[in-house]
């Protein structure tokens, strides 16, 4: 199950709020712990939406399959940039020039929530018997190089 979009917004704004799933025929949504309603699958429909006022803090959604519970996930309300991670998509890397890993780099707030709307220049440096393909972030109007060895963060992530 996903939860979309994420919890950074103004306090006067009213957010769209998704839950994309499967192997459930109802979700319910809870914002700062008090359910908001529950929503049950139409026909073959994967996903369900609600319309909130923004208010800082978590929104919930827990899915259920004839009232058991399938999944849970949470998003909340991220802080200032506080670090980043790095994840690689393998643990181990063939030697040669045929092989790549991709590496996500995302920008977390304190308690470890992505940071939705850091924007953060991050310069990638290799040491060893390899090379930096390549970085991208994932914003299709960015005209930063692919080639180059820094790159500014696009709803806090990028791609290395």
């Amino acid at each position: 199950m996903h939860i979309l979009p994420h919890w950074n917004w103004k306090q006067s704004d009213t957010v769209d709020v998704w839950a994309y799933y499967k192997n459930a025929n109802e979700v319910e949504l809870f914002l700062n712990g008090k359910s908001v309603g529950i929503r049950k699958k139409e026909g073959d429909a994967l996903h369900v939406m609600w319309r909130l006022p923004f208010q800082p803090g978590t929104i919930k959604a827990i899915s259920r399959k004839n009232g058991k519970l399938v999944l849970m996930k949470e998003v909340s309300t991220a802080g200032p940039a506080y670090k980043i991670e790095l994840t690689a998509d393998r643990k181990i890397i063939a030697a040669g020039k045929d092989d790549l890993s991709f590496i996500t780099v995302k920008v977390l707030e304190k308690n470890g929530n992505l940071v939705p709307e850091a924007s953060n220049l991050v310069q990638f440096e290799f040491t060893g018997a390899g090379s930096i393909a390549g970085v991208d972030n994932g914003n299709q109007t960015s005209m930063e190089s692919f080639k180059d060895n820094k790159r500014k963060a696009f709803n806090g992530l990028y791609l290395g």
